[in-house]
């Protein structure tokens, strides 16, 4: 099996070595163990390590911050920063803002291991995504881009091949139009029309980026996003003659963004959000409810009663299909802000979101008891399950999402043993 290599930076000898034991009991490789950041940046060269966890605040000249800046810019490895509670508090607006990027001491070993499996995800995740970008904007190389070139009133004289395929006009059609109405533009996070670019470029003598999601509404009523800019033409005395518009049809890479996005935070097979959102959504509501006295939430976790006899007896096929449709009627059973997650194999966790009192997380609960009893037909078998459910809620003051959901799985392995189909507060 496969084992990431982890360069660890930390300046306390026995705290070191016991991050290397539990590294290494998690399946991880250890490469090194140095004191100071100009020690690591020698080391990420020589070793090429699959992450580097570092602590904050290193004795040296080079604090933990700036060397884990180095580390990612200049050799592009994840980096999860270890630090101390007061340090958090600190840095927490500037450095350690991102999700899943730090560790906070003293931690547990699942802890741990979630901030280093979420690093190593995320960096893969962006890899894969610079890759295709990479590649679409090769592809959209090769094949030109469409340009359209106006005069100084913003009408338009010239158009080339693939600005008319783009946009649906031939040139013969469009010479001196205005070029807002051959190039009718759309900024979708606002909802606004734009104006005619071509007019504010040679006002301001400044190239315009198009926004990020700008959609080209073609001659036939077609939606396309587009990017690139618009720059102002200067004669050889540096005045402006006109416009240049360069432009291309990206509609494929926001399709692989949000494809990639969308692989990265919800399960292939059930389409519910995966544990990566869950948990993301759970630590964001863990933050409101530091600010708000008044604010409840509660988590159930729910084990499926004997999945594994219906995978065994049916096949996995039958077992998928099934899970779909558990997980449609676990959606059925909560209200539109509530998060329902399938957090792995037959397990799924639900968040309820500002709720009164635990009452109404046992409601939940009963809900979806009586909900997984009625049978579900698949290929002419009637199936139906029960679940064992844990249910854990902010009557303390949980930190991190990792504990309350330890208790939650606590609570559910006290239900389970109670007998099918029954839940149990965490208490």
């Amino acid at each position: 099996m496969f084992a990431h290599k982890i360069l660890v930076v930390e300046d306390e000898k026995i705290l070191a070595s016991n991050i290397r034991e539990s590294l290494q009991k998690l399946g991880y490789s250890v490469s090194e163990i140095t004191k100071s950041g100009e020690q690591a940046i020698k080391k990420v060269a020589e070793t090429n390590p699959h992450l580097v966890l570092i602590d904050v605040c290193l004795a040296g000249e080079i604090d933990g911050v700036h060397v884990a800046d180095i580390i990612q810019n200049h050799f592009q490895v994840p980096v999860v920063y270890l630090t101390e509670s007061s340090e958090y508090k600190t840095l927490q607006k500037n450095q350690l803002s991102e999700p899943f990027s730090y560790i906070v001491k003293p931690f547990i070993e699942s802890d741990l291991h979630l901030a280093i499996e979420m690093a190593l995800y995320k960096h893969q995740t962006k890899k894969i995504l610079n890759e295709e970008q990479q590649m679409l904007a090769a592809i959209i190389n090769s094949i030109g881009c469409a340009v359209i070139v106006t005069y100084a009133n913003g009408c338009i004289q010239m158009m080339n091949p693939i600005a008319e395929l783009i946009t649906g006009w031939k040139q013969s059609e469009a010479l001196g139009k205005d070029l807002v109405e051959v190039l009718s533009l759309v900024d979708k996070d606002l909802g606004e029309r734009i104006e005619n670019l071509a007019t504010y470029v040679i006002e301001s003598g400044e190239i315009f980026n198009l926004p990020e999601n700008c959609t080209l509404i073609t001659k036939d009523g077609k939606e396309i996003a587009i990017g690139d800019n618009v720059a102002p033409i200067r004669d050889q005395n540096g005045n402006i003659t006109g416009a240049v518009l360069v432009f291309q049809d990206i509609t494929k890479r926001k399709q692989t963004e949000a494809q990639l996005m969308r692989n990265a935070f919800y399960d292939g097979l059930t389409e519910l959000p995966n544990r990566v959102l869950f948990l993301d959504r759970l630590r964001q509501t863990i933050e409101r409810g530091k600010r708000r006295n008044d604010y409840y939430f509660a988590v159930l976790f729910l084990d499926l009663d004997g999945f594994k006899e219906i995978n065994d007896r049916f096949g996995h096929g039958i077992g998928d299909d099934f899970l779909v449709a558990i997980a449609r009627r676990l959606e059925s059973c909560l209200r539109g802000g509530d998060t329902v997650a399938r957090f792995g194999g037959d397990e799924f966790t639900v968040l309820l979101d500002d709720i009164k009192g635990i009452a109404d997380a046992t409601n939940v609960a009963k809900r979806i008891q009586d909900s997984l009893r009625s049978p579900v037909n698949l290929n002419g078998y009637e199936l139906s399950t029960t679940a064992s459910i844990g249910i854990t809620w902010n009557f303390i003051n949980y930190e991190e999402p990792a504990t309350l959901l330890r208790d939650a799985d606590i609570a559910m392995y006290r239900a389970k043993r109670q007998g099918k189909g029954t839940y149990t507060i965490f208490s």
